[in-house]
Formats: C-alpha cells, sequence, structure tokens
C-alpha cells in the first residue's frame, strides 16, 4: 500500500456561497476575496476562478508574486490588491494595485506616477490600532496636512485592518472604528475598506464600501462565539497503510508515547506533519471511521499517524480515516492543537491529491 496518498476534498461552490451569503451580511453589499497564501491553502488560482464566476470583482494578496499569477489566471477584469505594497522598480506590474503601508510607499508610488506621467492606482492603509503595517499617527499627520504628497494617486480605497474582531465585546473594535472615521475626515475622499470576515458581524458601526473577508470564505468561524453561519468547504481523508493487532503493555511511535492498556488494533495511516497534520495533535486528535470517533495514539509523525481502532468494525488496509470534516471541521482540529482554524488550513501540504469540487 505504499505511496497511497491523502484526499484533500475542497468545495468550491461552497466557497462561491459563502462569498455571496458575506455580501448579504456586509452593508453596502459588496464584499472582496481575500486569497493570500495561496487561497489560505487551498489555491487561489481555483478559488480565484469559483469566486469570479460567483460575481466578486475585488482581490487581494499578500505578494507580489502571489498577485501577478491570479492575474495571469483571472484575466485583465477584476482589481487584484497586494497588502505588502510592491518592492522597488515593481510600480506597474501586471496590472496590481499596491496597499500603501507607509509614507515611503506614498513616495516611490507618486514617484512612479510622475514618472510615468500617468495617475496609477493604489490603496491607502492607515494602521488604527494593529500596530503593523498602516500609517502610523505621525505619518497620518503629515499626509492630512499635505494631500499634494497624494498627487498622482488613483486612490481606489483607504483602508484599515480589525485587531480584535472575532471579540465583539472588546473596546478595540470601537476604538479602531473612531480612528478610522476621524482618518478618513482628514484625508482625500475616496471609497473605506475596513470589515474583515469577523468585522462583518459587527454591525453597521463597521460598515464600509468594501468588506475583505478571507477565513470566512474557507469556513473558519467568524463569529466564534456563536454556530457558524457558513459552509464547511473542505473534507480530508488519509488512506489506511496497515493495521497491526498488539498486545496490552506495548507501546506505539516515537518515544514510547503510548502505552496500550489492552489487546488492541493500531491503523498507520499516511499523513503526519510534513502534510501540516499538527505535531501538537499528538495524543489528542481523533480521525473518523464510518462516521464513528477514533483516537489518535502516539506521536504524529513526519509521514504517519496512529489511530485505535479497536472498537469500531475492522476496517482494512486502504480503506480512509477522515481527519477533516462533518464534526472535525479545521476549527475543531485546531482546537485540539491548540491554535486557530487559519493554521490548520495554511499549513495543508501539498502531498495531498486534491480534488476540486463545484456543487
Amino acid at each position: 500500500m505504499a505511496g497511497i496518498e491523502a484526499v484533500l476534498t475542497i468545495d468550491l461552490g461552497a466557497i462561491a456561497a459563502n462569498w455571496r451569503q458575506l455580501a448579504v451580511a456586509a452593508p453596502s453589499g459588496q464584499v472582496a476575496g481575500v486569497v493570500k497564501a495561496d487561497g489560505y491553502g487551498l489555491g487561489a488560482v481555483p478559488v480565484g476562478h469559483a469566486l469570479l464566476a460567483a460575481g466578486c470583482r475585488h482581490f487581494f494578496v499578500a505578494h507580489l508574486s502571489e498577485g501577478m499569477a491570479l492575474r495571469e489566471a483571472l484575466g485583465p477584469g477584476p482589481m487584484i490588491a497586494v497588502l505588502n505594497g510592491f518592492p522597488p522598480g515593481m510600480d506597474g506590474a501586471a496590472a496590481l494595485v499596491p496597499v500603501l503601508n507607509g509614507l515611503g510607499d506614498v513616495a516611490a508610488r507618486t514617484h512612479a506616477a510622475r514618472t510615468g506621467g500617468q495617475a496609477l492606482p493604489a490603496i491607502l492603509h492607515v494602521d488604527t490600532g494593529m500596530a503593523r503595517l498602516g500609517l502610523d499617527a505621525a505619518e497620518l499627520d503629515r499626509l492630512a496636512a499635505d494631500h499634494g504628497l497624494l498627487a498622482g494617486l488613483d486612490l481606489r480605497f483607504v483602508m484599515t485592518h480589525l485587531a480584535c474582531a472575532d471579540d465583539p465585546a472588546h473596546p478595540l473594535n470601537a476604538v479602531q472604528a473612531a480612528r478610522f472615521a476621524a482618518a478618513r475626515a482628514r484625508l482625500p475622499a475616496a471609497p473605506a475598506s475596513f470589515a474583515n470576515s469577523s468585522g462583518l458581524f459587527l454591525g453597521p458601526d463597521f460598515a464600509s464600501d468594501l468588506g475583505r473577508p478571507g477565513c470566512a470564505l474557507f469556513g473558519i468561524n467568524p463569529t466564534p462565539a456563536a454556530p457558524n453561519p457558513l459552509r464547511q468547504v473542505v473534507t480530508l481523508d488519509a488512506p489506511i497503510l496497515q493495521i497491526r493487532s498488539i498486545s496490552a503493555g506495548t507501546t506505539v511511535g516515537y518515544g514510547a508515547g503510548w502505552t496500550a492498556e489492552r489487546p488492541s488494533r493500531i491503523a498507520t495511516v499516511a499523513a503526519g506533519y510534513a502534510d501540516g497534520y499538527l505535531r501538537s495533535l499528538s495524543g489528542r486528535a481523533a480521525g473518523i471511521i464510518a462516521g464513528r470517533p477514533v483516537p489518535l495514539v502516539g506521536r504524529v509523525s513526519m509521514d504517519l499517524i496512529t489511530f485505535d481502532v479497536t472498537d469500531v468494525p475492522e476496517p482494512s488496509p486502504g480503506d480512509s480515516i477522515g481527519l477533516i470534516g462533518p464534526g472535525h471541521t479545521p476549527d475543531d482540529v485546531a482546537a485540539r492543537a491548540g491554535t486557530i482554524g487559519y493554521e490548520i488550513l495554511t499549513g495543508l501540504g501539498r502531498r495531498y491529491r486534491r480534488d476540486y469540487r463545484t456543487v
């Protein structure tokens, strides 16, 4: 059975449905598709095509290379913005829109506009509470005092990014909303882009001209304190390579970290931390066989994991164990691993056979 691959099934129809649902949730009715990190690990190009067909006309990626690949795939129509901006010398790259994260970015873009003799598109990012990218208070003061610093720019949006939107009661949410409103009042008029996935559910104070959902498109719960309003997107099924009967007292896996307390059947499965199935899931996760949970025993290793299948009807080599799916979503797996669903999705490895479905 060596060489059998695990299968990652990606429901593009569910992604499109989630985008449409989020567009309804957005007060403006306009939401982008954030497809950075290769579409949160699921494939930016197939995801981009599905969103484009659903009506999405604004996309965000993190890096220039991501934007160039997406532009080649989607053609000239939609706006594709690069959140981390452009490196020097790439000002007109593939008809992409840079996000300007500081006055240095603004100066470089306006210089390119003057040199080229034409207005260049850009998105201006104002930091309102993340203390990451975006104009800080001093840079905002300078820009507010001299709008000429933006000469030659076609300012598509002014944006900011919420730090605590997944916690509706966090006081920083209201602080950021007030700071963003104050910043926009000091800048040239331009459409606003504010709410991320969770921000779309915070109410009218967080409305803007363009929402920017990312994780919610892919089934991560944007409202962690409430049931997930969105469709699940991925399932991951890994084949059983071998089933071994062991006696009580036998240890399993590296470090002899698990000892059988009874005669047991152990299924060895073709997946591991090299595939993004995190080592921190050791002794904490469960798989699913025929709708029934089976505990992961021993340590997650690079290519293999082991499950105790003693209490289910005996499977056979070649049968599959569900690692992600109904009842054990990326959020559920993340909770067992002590992380977040984003990390589970973006870490899914390239060794899985990927099965894209549209319905």
